[in-house]
């Protein structure tokens, strides 16, 4: 595996392993671990699209981290009131 493989393979993980603890119902979309574990794994999908110059996971990716970046900073709103 490359080092692109390795750094997209981490990205999805991290993605897939914030989905499973979902359903699962370890972690609610709401929780902070739940967010920043799509924020960090979205970010690493969308470096390794740019770097395998594929533009529709770079375009999916890149939205999945400023979903996951509007969550957080809402979640740090609420948490502020």
């Amino acid at each position: 595996m490359t080092y692109t493989d390795w750094i997209g393979s981490i990205g999805v993980f991290l993605i897939l392993l914030a989905y499973f603890l979902n359903v699962i119902g370890t972690l609610n979309h709401k929780d902070i671990t739940f967010i920043i574990l799509n924020l960090i794994g979205a970010t690493l999908a969308c470096i390794a699209s740019v770097l395998l110059d594929y533009v529709p996971f770079i375009i999916l990716e890149g939205a999945w981290v400023l979903v996951s970046l509007y969550a957080l900073l809402t979640l740090k709103k609420s948490k502020l009131k």
